[in-house]
């Protein structure tokens, strides 16, 4: 018995998943046929069905029984069972596939960027953290009001899932950063600008390449997004209820790895010619570029915010071509020397250095840091002395 749905005819990919369902359905029969047989439970089973979606076939084989491990993922209104699909259904030329392999080096690049290893290490700079949240609020507030847009576009509509929309996730962040009025206190980058003019263009002219940019996004958001939401509670001490990173969580999304499955499967059974696919992967190689570019802005960004180094209470680093390098500091450097003669020695040397040149400032505050130490107080005693005594002789 094969089922029929109220479509039209079926391309060859889908009569491979009409096969796969009746296979399915058989099964499911058979199992349930067993289950009667043997007087057990037959009502943790339940035939497969067909959905027509989007104008174009799509069978769905759905089961209820406990020993099978799908997944559900929120989809639309409902809830789908979205199950790893056969390797021998993928095709080279399916747009998941063509994607993943036109932007593996660009994706490796992507990830490779000072700003983003920097990242991984847990290196993060709080201010630099919310410019980044900046950057992203602009670009997912350009991407899904082009996505609502088009979201009965036949190119893009079966792609539309609302649960994967970051934007107010994004406000409520910023709000947590800034405060309430944070739309007044933060800007809109050149670099998130570019990116934000290159979505509305194809969101307004070519709704397709979308696609690309959805893509990029959200599956990313879905998959290293995790990575760094953890590495980031625990670099900023972020609570760990949420704020700060609401970004990362996906609230109508119950598995991730399941999600990504479906949204792939989706991609490939869009009905387009191979030059659409190809635009498509040249387009998501540019959206990675964007990406970067906004990564090296933030990078260019972080060399003009001061990260304030505290010793015994004071910023000693940042300033006199240090760079902020702690291994560049002279009073550093002694210090984890033990050295507090050299201490010494570096704090007069500085004494003469910086006071010609109105420093005392610095000066001032490099000698409260010495004489705190009981050492430094000591040997800073035997030389004035040592200075008294050379005077004495001197004017006798």
């Amino acid at each position: 018995m094969h089922l029929k749905v109220g479509c039209d005819p079926p391309t060859q990919s889908q009569r491979r998943r009409i096969s796969n369902a009746e296979e399915e359905l058989r099964r499911v029969r058979r199992e349930a046929q067993d289950d009667d047989n043997n007087n057990n439970n037959n009502n943790t089973l339940r035939l497969a069905k067909s959905v027509c979606l989007s104008d174009r076939t799509k069978l769905s084989a759905e089961k209820m029984e406990d020993s099978v491990n799908a997944e559900s993922v929120a989809n639309g209104g409902g809830l789908v069972n979205a199950e790893k699909e056969p390797e021998d259904t993928l095709s080279p030329t399916d747009l998941s596939e063509l994607l993943a392999a036109g932007t593996k080096e660009v994706h490796e690049k992507a990830e490779n960027t000072q700003f983003v290893k920097d990242f991984l290490r847990g290196r993060i700079r709080k201010e630099l953290f919310k410019l980044g949240d900046v950057a992203l609020y602009y670009t997912y507030e350009a991407m899904e009001e082009e996505i609502e847009r088009n979201k009965d576009h036949p190119d893009f509509s079966p792609l539309y899932f609302p649960e994967l929309n970051r934007r107010d996730a994004l406000a409520r962040d910023l709000d947590y950063f800034y405060g309430e009025d944070w739309r007044e206190r933060v800007s809109c980058s050149p670099a998130t600008q570019r990116y934000v003019e290159r979505i509305h263009k194809v969101g307004q002219e070519e709704p397709v390449l979308l696609v690309a940019h959805a893509y990029t996004r959200y599956m990313g958001d879905l998959s290293g997004g995790q990575v760094l939401k953890k590495v980031a509670q625990r670099a900023l001490k972020l609570p760990a209820t949420g704020e700060g990173v609401y970004f990362y969580q996906f609230d109508g999304i119950h598995s991730a790895k399941a999600f990504k499955q479906l949204y792939r499967s989706r991609m490939n059974e869009l009905e387009l010619d191979m030059a659409t696919k190809d635009r498509l992967v040249a387009e998501a190689v540019l959206a990675f570029q964007f990406n970067m570019e906004v990564f090296d802005e933030l990078e260019e960004m972080g060399k003009d915010i001061q990260e304030e180094v505290m010793d015994a209470g004071m910023p000693v680093h940042g300033a006199h071509g240090t760079g902020g390098d702690l291994n560049k500091c002279p009073y550093y450097a002694a210090q984890m020397d033990g050295n507090v003669g050299g201490l010494l020695t570096v704090f007069f040397v500085l004494c003469l250095s910086q006071w010609p040149s109105g420093g005392s400032a610095y000066v001032g505050q490099l000698a409260m840091a010495v004489l705190r130490h009981p050492t430094g107080q000591v040997l800073f005693a035997a030389w004035v002395a040592a200075l008294a005594g050379l005077a004495a002789w001197y004017f006798m």
